[in-house]
C-alpha cells in the first residue's frame, strides 16, 4: 500500500484481486459499496484522487492473471465513483454555506458573522463597496466571478446571486473591482443590463448599508427614467432627502404640476421637455437634440408651461422648485389620476 493512502481505505482490495486472479470471481454488492465508502472517506480526508488509484492498481502487481483485470476495474470505478460523490457533496455544502453568508451578510444578522466573514475572505472591520447588477446573463455571472477572482484574488471579491442581482462586494482600496465588474457586466449581460454601485461603508453594517445603497440606485433609476447604464448612489443621495416628506412632496407636484394634466396633447411631452432642459442646463439646443425635435418646438412647449404652472425655467428660483417637482413626479409615479382636459 502506497503510504500517501491510509490502508484502511483499501482494506479488502489485496483480498477481492486474490480472489479474482484465482477463480475469476468479481466483486459482489458488499465489496464494491466498501470501494465506494473507501473514495469517500479518501475525499473527505483530502487523499488525492491520483494517489487512490495508483494505490489500488498496486495492488494487481505480481497477480499476473488475465482473471484480475475485470475485477480490477470494477473496483477502481467504484472507488473513482465515491469519491466524486463526496466532492459533489462537499461542493452543495459549500455553496450551501456560501449562499447562506451572503444572505446573513446582507440581512445584517452578525451570528458569528465575522468568523464566518474570515472563511471567505472578507476583514469586515475594512471599508467595502457593493455593486449590483440587474439583467442577468444565463452562466455569465460564473464567468465573471472567476475573472475577477483571477485578477484580484478570491479573498479580495465576494460574488454572489441574490435577489435576481449579481451582487459584488469589493474592499474599498480595489476602485478597479467596480470598473472591471461593470466591464464584465457589459461584455456578458443583453440589453438592457444596468449596474447600481453603494458608497464605501465600513463594517458588516456597512456592507448592508452600501449594498440597499445600490440596489435602491437602481429603483430609483427606474423611477426617474435615468438612461444611465451604471448609477451610483452617491450622485442620487438628494433623491432619498426628498422622500423623507413624502406628503410635502405630493403637495409640492400637485401644486406645481396639476395644471399641465389640462394641456392638449397630454402632459407627458412637457415634462419630458423640462427634463431635457434640466439635464442640458437649460441650453435649448441641446434639449432638443436628446429630444429628437426642433428648438423651437422646446421654446414652444417651455411657454406653455409658463402659461399653465407660472414657473419659468429661466428663473433661479423658480426652475429650483419645478426641477424639484418634475423629480418628485417621477419618483411618485405622478399623475396618481388622470382628469381629462384640452
Amino acid at each position: 500500500m502506497s503510504p500517501r493512502v491510509p490502508a484502511e481505505l483499501l482494506g479488502g482490495h489485496l483480498r477481492t484481486l486474490r480472489e479474482a486472479a484465482g477463480t475469476g470471481r468479481l466483486p459482489g454488492r458488499d465489496e464494491l459499496d466498501a470501494y465506494r465508502a473507501g473514495g469517500r472517506r479518501a475525499a473527505e480526508l483530502g487523499v488525492p484522487l491520483r494517489h487512490l488509484v495508483d494505490a489500488a492498481l498496486a495492488a494487481a502487481d505480481g497477480l499476473a492473471a488475465p482473471s484480475v483485470l475485470p475485477a480490477l476495474r470494477k473496483a477502481v470505478a467504484a472507488l473513482m465513483e465515491g469519491y466524486e460523490k463526496a466532492q459533489l457533496a462537499a461542493l452543495r455544502e459549500a455553496e450551501r454555506e456560501r449562499r447562506a453568508f451572503v444572505d446573513d451578510l446582507l440581512h445584517g444578522r452578525a451570528e458569528r458573522l465575522a468568523e464566518r466573514a474570515e472563511h471567505f475572505g472578507l476583514r469586515l472591520a475594512e471599508s467595502y463597496v457593493v455593486t449590483v447588477a440587474r439583467g442577468l446573463a444565463g452562466t455569465g455571472a460564473d464567468g465573471i466571478e472567476r475573472d475577477l477572482t483571477e485578477r484580484f484574488g478570491s479573498h479580495n471579491i465576494l460574488v454572489a446571486v441574490r435577489d435576481g442581482l449579481l451582487v459584488c462586494v469589493v474592499p474599498a482600496t480595489l476602485p478597479a473591482a467596480v470598473g472591471e465588474f461593470t466591464h464584465h457586466v457589459r461584455s456578458r449581460f443583453p440589453a438592457g443590463w444596468r449596474v447600481g454601485v453603494g458608497r464605501p461603508q465600513r463594517g458588516p453594517g456597512g456592507i448592508v448599508a452600501s449594498y440597499r445603497e445600490a440596489a435602491g440606485a437602481l429603483d430609483l433609476a427606474d423611477r426617474l427614467g435615468l438612461k444611465h447604464d451604471v448609477v451610483k448612489a452617491a450622485d442620487l443621495l438628494v433623491f432619498p432627502v426628498l422622500l423623507r416628506d413624502r406628503s410635502a412632496m405630493e403637495d409640492l407636484v400637485t401644486s406645481v404640476l396639476s395644471p399641465l394634466l389640462h394641456a392638449r396633447g397630454g402632459h407627458e411631452p412637457l415634462l419630458e421637455t423640462l427634463e431635457a432642459i434640466f439635464a442640458a442646463h437649460g441650453n435649448q439646443t441641446a434639449a432638443a437634440r436628446r429630444l429628437g425635435v426642433s428648438a423651437r418646438a422646446v421654446t414652444y412647449r417651455l411657454q406653455r408651461v409658463n402659461r399653465l404652472t407660472g414657473f419659468s425655467p429661466d428663473d433661479p428660483t423658480q426652475r429650483f422648485t419645478l426641477e424639484t417637482a418634475v423629480l418628485g413626479a417621477r419618483l411618485l409615479d405622478w399623475p396618481w389620476e388622470q382628469p381629462g382636459g384640452e
